[in-house]
């Protein structure tokens, strides 16, 4: 093995590498409206006199941890169809919630969208006024900010990029020929790390042809940009590239190899994070078979550690699943950014707007319109399950858990590696905030 390959240098040079392909400049990330006050004054003169029959013996200020008491009992009261309780909850936490507030102001204004919008069968339509906002102000400069942020105060996504690339350059070492299928929303910035290490192989520099299966929310221009300066990065590196965009994962289970440009004789890598969970549940088996049929030499899965799917019909397990994974996230984020941080605020807007779509959104597999994403996330047990069908785990190696554990030292305390473990044989690592696994990644081979 060439040492060279699988060294910490991997994700030292991550920082650097990502601006030269994302570019410089500054953005501007257009605020939405504070969504306080949804409920109109004439409303909540009828609810304030039922304040008096809210005798809870348990002070939810008490602990200081208010807005998860206060959203579970709201999330149960529309599961009972409690419509009197429900109200008055929801008056409680439309008049304390806030976007610009605390962590349990922020929580507490994203799920009381969600909790509102389910009360009122409007989640459909919030989540396409959302999304037509997030797009109508999206942008280059916008994505680029916010990424590049991200990834320098935390290694949510950076961690799954070590580890994959590290996979990635073991099972495609020897080969002249490569082809990476990436099916992520990452932008492409995890690739120039891999470049400058296919750089400086000893032996014979491969050819990489780079095939991004965009998702909706990716949009053309903007990766067609990214396109460009991945084969100008790729240039300077000496490296001979390609760079392909396909659209359809929507249908990535239909998707054939004419369509991702598979060649002859080329070794095949299929790279994805954070991208199976877009695809509706029902059809998640049929894309990871396409993937099998491909003939990969490896493919690595990078997913966040939460189950949105199993409760589905629970609607108040699904709401503390929800709930649990997202304060983690919102905790995380308060803890990484400064308390004025546009990019923080940015994120955790997308986070409302998924927690709209898991929630409130009448997506029911099949009945979706064309370019929807699903967003139910599936545990590490659960991908488990639907990998072992049509593939065998590759463990990974001492160098590349390494790399991973070198990055990690980069960051504020909190961050740990945990190894794969439990009764479903289980594979792959677990990055983990405060002991609590978060992101899961695995590696794979037919």
């Amino acid at each position: 093995m060439d040492a060279t390959l699988h060294t910490p240098k991997l994700q030292h040079l991550i920082y650097c590498n990502q601006t030269l392909i994302l570019g410089n400049g500054e953005a501007h990330i257009t605020t939405m409206p504070n969504n306080n006050n949804i409920i109109h004054s004439n409303d909540q003169s009828s609810l304030t006199s039922s304040t008096s029959h809210s005798s809870e013996s348990n002070d939810p200020f008490s602990t200081g941890k208010w807005a998860s008491k206060l959203l579970r009992e709201c999330a149960k009261a529309i599961a009972d169809k409690d419509s009197s309780k429900f109200h008055h909850l929801l008056w409680m936490l439309n008049e304390l919630a806030s976007p610009y507030g605390d962590c349990d102001q922020k929580l507490a204004s994203y799920f009381l969208q969600a909790l509102f919008s389910k009360a009122t069968d409007s989640g459909n339509r919030c989540y396409k006024t959302l999304t037509s906002v997030v797009e109508r102000n999206h942008c280059f400069e916008t994505a680029r900010k916010v990424i590049l942020k991200f990834q320098e105060v935390s290694p949510w996504t950076t961690f799954g990029h070590v580890a994959s690339n590290g996979a990635i350059l073991e099972a495609l070492e020897g080969e002249t020929k490569l082809h990476i299928i990436d099916i992520s929303n990452t932008f492409c910035t995890q690739w120039p790390t891999l470049l400058e290490a296919l750089a400086t192989r000893n032996d014979e520099t491969p050819h990489l042809n780079l095939t991004v299966v965009a998702t909706p929310a990716m949009e053309r221009s903007v990766m067609k940009e990214i396109g460009q300066r991945m084969e100008k990065f790729a240039g300077l590196m000496r490296v001979p590239f390609e760079f392909h965009l396909v659209t359809g994962l929507a249908r990535l289970g239909e998707l054939t190899k004419e369509e991702l440009g598979v060649r002859e004789g080329e070794a095949i890598a299929v790279n994805c994070i954070g991208a199976l969970r877009r695809i509706d549940v029902d059809k998640r088996v049929d894309a990871i078979r396409m993937l099998c049929g491909l003939k990969p030499k490896v493919v690595t899965i990078v997913e966040e550690e939460a189950d949105f799917t199993s409760s589905r019909d629970d609607y108040v397990k699904c709401f503390e699943e929800c709930l649990r994974f997202y304060t983690l996230f919102f905790e995380m984020l308060e803890e990484s950014f400064a308390p004025t941080s546009n990019e923080r605020l940015a994120l955790e807007r997308e986070c409302g707007r998924s927690i709209v779509n898991v929630l409130a959104c009448d997506n029911e597999e099949g009945e979706g319109e064309e370019g929807e994403e699903s967003d139910r996330r599936e545990k590490g047990t659960q991908w488990c399950e639907k990998m072992k069908e049509s593939f065998t785990p590759i463990g990974y190696s001492d160098d590349v858990i390494d790399d991973v554990k070198a990055l990690l030292k980069r960051y504020r305390s909190g961050w740990s590696l945990l190894p794969a473990q439990g009764e479903n044989n289980e594979v792959g690592l677990y990055l983990a905030w405060k002991e609590e696994p978060v992101v899961w990644t695995s590696a794979w081979k037919p």
